[in-house]
């Protein structure tokens, strides 16, 4: 892989992980209930619009690594999304890391190692 194609999937990874984090912000500093009136009041938090924006830049970072590395390689090394959201979520919302979590998170590491270190993705 790439230079260029490394540093555009760190850059999707932390985009995708800010983007999450922003939407949970957003969900949990809503004051409202339940239904619509829950939803008014997430649209009025920045945290909501910060996450939009980032979901913006990461398609675009998508588009571009893709336009790199094949598809399949692309796919599986987005998995590590998964291991940075669920590392971020423990660390600014006290989330749970249960002994199954982590054994996911070591076995979609681990994944994403062999993946990256098997294939070249494009010529």
């Amino acid at each position: 892989m790439s230079a260029l194609a490394i540093i555009i999937w760190v850059v999707n990874i932390t985009l995708d992980t800010a983007g999450q984090l922003s939407f949970k912000a957003a969900a949990v500093q809503s004051s409202a209930h339940s239904g619509l009136d829950n939803w008014r009041d997430m649209a009025g938090h920045p945290w909501i619009w910060l996450g939009v924006l980032c979901y913006i830049g990461e398609f675009i970072c998508w588009v571009a690594f893709l336009s790199l590395v094949d598809l399949s390689m692309g796919v599986m090394l987005a998995s590590i999304n998964i291991v940075a959201i669920m590392v971020a979520g423990r660390i600014f919302f006290a989330e749970k890391l249960t002994r199954w979590r982590l054994a996911g998170l070591v076995l979609v590491t681990a994944g994403v190692a062999l993946v990256g270190l098997s294939g070249q993705g494009r010529p």
